[in-house]
């Protein structure tokens, strides 16, 4: 260790203290803004704390409770943020984000291991599109909700979200970007557009 270059020495400190800060970056960011909203919550009303909590907290079991348009946008942020804590917030700082652009498309890693992940990346997108259609239907289907339509915009939306999330890992260094986990998080939203088809067109047969 004593006889390492002086540089190598400093590059390592850096690499560690990066990393170190990398992984609860976005955490911390959350966590920062929950807390000071709360701040100004409890400062608008004059600081009586347990009175702002307990009103913000019945408010958001009323909201709950009652508006169905709530529960779906809770349920879709839900699973956004677990969708951002697999793909992103959990992640390793990696120094080269290309080391392996073109990922893994079977069943066996680099070193001849048993791997699900490229199941895992299809199924994680399943459930995600499927709530994105549920609540945006209008707005994505608009009305029009054949399947070659419906399939074709769950495949185009989940397409262009996960587009944005490999980039993001490569600019951030989170993780690797790979052009296997935008073919597989892609088809997980095809199949989420079909799914999401049947399960429409049942609900409504009779309508």
């Amino acid at each position: 260790w004593c006889r390492l270059p002086l540089i190598f020495i400093l590059q390592k400190i850096l690499k560690n203290v990066l990393a170190a800060l990398y992984r609860p970056f976005w955490a911390a960011i959350l966590i920062s803004f929950l807390a000071m909203y709360l701040y100004l919550y409890c400062k608008k009303n004059k600081w009586k704390t347990f009175e702002a909590l307990k009103k913000s907290i019945g408010v958001w079991f009323k909201s709950f409770k009652e508006d169905i348009e709530f529960r779906k946008s809770f349920f879709l942020m839900f699973y956004v943020s677990m969708i951002l804590c697999r793909t992103m917030l959990y992640r390793d700082f990696w120094t080269n984000p290309l080391s392996d652009i073109m990922g893994g498309w079977g069943f066996k890693d680099a070193e001849g291991q048993l791997t699900t992940e490229s199941i895992e990346n299809i199924i994680l997108f399943i459930p995600f599109i499927m709530l994105v259609l549920w609540i945006f239907q209008k707005e994505l289907l608009r009305g029009q909700c054949g399947f070659f339509h419906t399939v074709w915009t769950a495949t185009r939306t989940v397409g262009i979200i996960s587009l944005v999330i490999e980039f993001s890992q490569l600019l951030f260094h989170l993780g690797t970007f790979q052009i296997s986990d935008l073919v597989y998080n892609t088809l997980g939203g095809t199949i989420g557009g079909v799914i999401y088809y049947i399960i429409y067109k049942i609900r409504h047969k009779n309508k």
